[in-house]
């Protein structure tokens, strides 16, 4: 139960932020997220593996975004704090995308290819969506970007999966139930 609930809480999270990113208000992303954190990281198993994965999405996420900004790959909608760099509403989808990998997602974590061609179809699609709704906007030919973004995420995507699955090795909470701890 607690997988749809994972599924439909990104999915809310991803709505509600791509559409106050559109009416150029910043602030609903990052609130859902919290909602949405503070309710996954309250049940999950994975606490620590949970909150460190979107430590580092949050950083990867604000790098790579960063990047397409400066490249003219496209432009952001609610560009708070930093009108070149990437805006906080999206590195909570971001942090928002980590929080179903050792959950709703946690099947792509040992299958790399279905997470590759999940991350090179999905991504570009999301992408195209908040475009379509005006959070942000591609250059006169959309096409090089979202070849562009769905190479990034083909590659991204299985690397966040692995990063999940290690820091689930690592966590005391999995330590302890492969030493035969309760689950």
């Amino acid at each position: 139960m607690n997988l749809w609930i994972n599924a439909i809480c990104y999915q809310a999270t991803w709505l509600i932020t791509i559409a106050g990113a559109a009416h150029g208000r910043w602030w609903p992303g990052p609130l859902a997220l919290a909602i949405f954190a503070g309710w996954q990281l309250a049940v999950s198993p994975q606490r620590r593996a949970d909150a460190l994965l979107m430590l580092f999405a949050a950083a990867i996420g604000f790098i790579i975004d960063s990047t397409f900004v400066q490249t003219g790959l496209l432009t952001y909608a609610a560009t708070i704090p930093w009108e070149d760099l990437a805006p906080v509403w999206i590195v909570a989808l971001w942090m928002s995308f980590a929080l179903t990998l050792n959950h709703s997602l946690a099947y792509l974590k040992t299958h790399a290819l279905v997470g590759a061609a999940l991350g090179g179809i999905g991504a570009p699609l999301a992408y195209l969506a908040a475009a379509h709704w005006g959070a942000l906007t591609f250059p006169a030919a959309a096409t090089p970007s979202l070849v562009v973004l769905a190479a990034v995420w083909v590659v991204l995507t299985p690397a966040l999966c692995r990063i999940a699955q290690a820091l689930c090795l690592h966590s005391p909470a999995t330590a302890f139930a492969l030493r035969g701890g309760p689950q």
